[in-house]
């Protein structure tokens, strides 16, 4: 009697994670929109206006927005997650000379970091058949990354290339944001 009434608690409490799980998932694109917004807030409170000696560095890094045009929302999401993922990346090192301030930092890196997370729990599921056919869209994603990955490098990671990057990751988000809103 003991294990039948055992497996029933366990048979309970996964039935209860998963609804749990997929009701988070119902919820992601309103979810996304209040991280994307945060993001946006946490990124402008951490470093201070732009500056004037970074403009003439300016540097078009051309987001490949079509990424975030199929059809499916799954194929949006597992894109936006794969954003998400680069910019993490991005924001994760060399971080020495960009003047910013660290708790907020801290804050954007840590939004990132559960979102991402959130993500891959519900997207996980339907990754594969998106990814069968979109591996264009993965590759022009990546190839942008690199692109700003590359360009801190050459500016050894100084405060203007920094800059730069940043401007261009609140263009990015601010491009996620009016996708998201449409889902």
């Amino acid at each position: 009697i003991m294990n039948a009434f055992g497996l029933i608690q366990v048979g309970l409490i996964l039935l209860c994670t998963t609804t749990i799980s997929s009701l988070q998932c119902n919820h992601l694109p309103l979810q996304q929109r209040k991280v994307i917004e945060n993001s946006l807030q946490l990124l402008e409170k951490m470093g201070k206006k732009f500056p004037q000696q970074c403009l003439r560095e300016k540097m078009s890094f051309r987001f490949p927005e079509q990424v975030l045009k199929p059809r499916q929302k799954e194929a949006v999401q597992v894109a936006i997650e794969e954003i998400l993922q680069h910019i993490f990346y991005i924001f994760s090192k060399n971080l020495t000379l960009a003047a910013w301030d660290g708790t907020a930092l801290e804050q954007f890196q840590n939004g990132l970091y559960q979102q991402i997370e959130q993500l891959e729990a519900c997207v996980m599921k339907k990754q594969t058949h998106y990814f069968g056919s979109k591996e264009v869209n993965r590759l022009k994603l990546k190839k942008y990354f690199q692109k700003i990955d590359c360009f801190l490098k050459d500016k050894q990671h100084n405060l203007c290339s920094w800059e730069i990057s940043r401007a261009e990751m609140r263009r990015c988000l601010q491009l996620l944001d009016k996708v998201i809103r449409k889902l």
